[in-house]
């Protein structure tokens, strides 16, 4: 491993530990699952992704949601591998995990509005401007559609200018949630929110709404360890 990633690690690891600090007060767990087993989650379709044989394997390490501004990176690097390097698309695989507050973005609506999300992490809907109680990030705004091959990708109104994770998604995006960090995030909001159901409750209810092609993962700090080494993807974080 180089220098650069190295570094790059630890101060990931540095900003999880500041992250951290979201979560702190949270009450002691009565019904706590915060370690999954193999046999308890979808393994076999992340060892597919792990080992998926593309030529351009890259992977999003994102905590902060920052308006959402790592999609566009995401956006970017499809557009540069596709078009300005030539790489065909089937060939191109980006992994995006997210966990800490972006970890929210891996849940519907529902999700948002019940468990008033967007008052937690403080991110406000610009078509209200309160409190978001919607998943921002998830819906393409242009609808999808199948794009010729000669369609412009400068065209802003087409797929390639599209940074909504649906569209994303459909070129080829796998967005990852962490279930640690579900766990953690569900007893603060317990506290926040004053809800009366268990941690286990909450979690079990939240995992019935991830956003269409999300795979959750039982670590995400140990998924990306097992997606660098194993699968070779590159490293970046925005």
């Amino acid at each position: 491993m180089s220098d650069v990633t190295r570094r790059s690690l630890i101060s990931r690891g540095a900003l999880g530990l500041l992250t951290l600090g979201l979560f702190s007060g949270a009450p002691e767990a009565t019904e706590a699952q915060l370690v999954w087993k193999a046999s308890e989650w979808k393994l076999a379709e992340f060892e597919k992704l792990v080992k998926d044989p593309a030529r351009i394997k890259q992977l999003y390490d994102v905590v902060q949601i920052g308006d959402g501004k790592f999609l566009n990176n995401i956006k970017n690097s499809f557009n540069g591998l596709q078009f300005g390097f030539g790489i065909p698309e089937r060939q191109i695989k980006i992994a995006a995990a997210l966990h800490g507050p972006a970890n929210m973005l891996n849940y519907d609506d529902y999700v948002w509005q019940k468990y008033q999300i967007g008052g937690w992490l403080q991110l406000a809907d610009p078509a209200t401007g309160r409190p978001a109680v919607r998943n921002l990030f998830y819906d393409s705004k242009i609808g999808l559609k199948q794009e010729s091959a000669a369609k412009d990708p400068d065209d802003l109104n087409s797929i390639y200018q599209d940074t909504s994770m649906e569209a994303l998604q459909s070129r080829g995006a796998h967005f990852l949630s962490c279930h640690t960090a579900l766990e953690e995030q569900v007893r603060v909001l317990i506290a926040r929110n004053k809800l009366s159901q268990s941690p286990e409750d909450v979690v079990k209810d939240m995992l019935k709404h991830t956003v269409p092609g999300v795979l959750v993962v039982a670590s995400m700090v140990a998924a990306i360890a097992l997606l660098q080494a194993e699968g070779h993807y590159t490293y970046i974080t925005v």
